[in-house]
């Protein structure tokens, strides 16, 4: 799941409008549309500050798609 889809998925199970969701977080309204419009470049201290919220945090994960050693 897309990390857009996931904050969309989650702040809709809570009853969150993104007004909401953006005070909540500290975070600007255009902030968390961009987030869920799935802008590829984002803060991602902003990203953590509205993953905290559900509970979540982006952090690195191995992947196997491009190894580079």
């Amino acid at each position: 799941m897309k990390l857009s889809q996931f904050v969309k998925l989650s702040r809709s199970k809570v009853k969150l409008t993104q007004p909401e969701l953006a005070q909540k977080a500290g975070v600007g309204l255009r902030f968390i549309r961009e987030l869920e419009q799935g802008k590829e470049t984002l803060r991602l201290d902003k990203v953590n500050q509205v993953l905290q919220l559900f509970g979540y945090e982006v952090g690195a994960i191995e992947s196997n798609k491009n190894p580079q050693a």
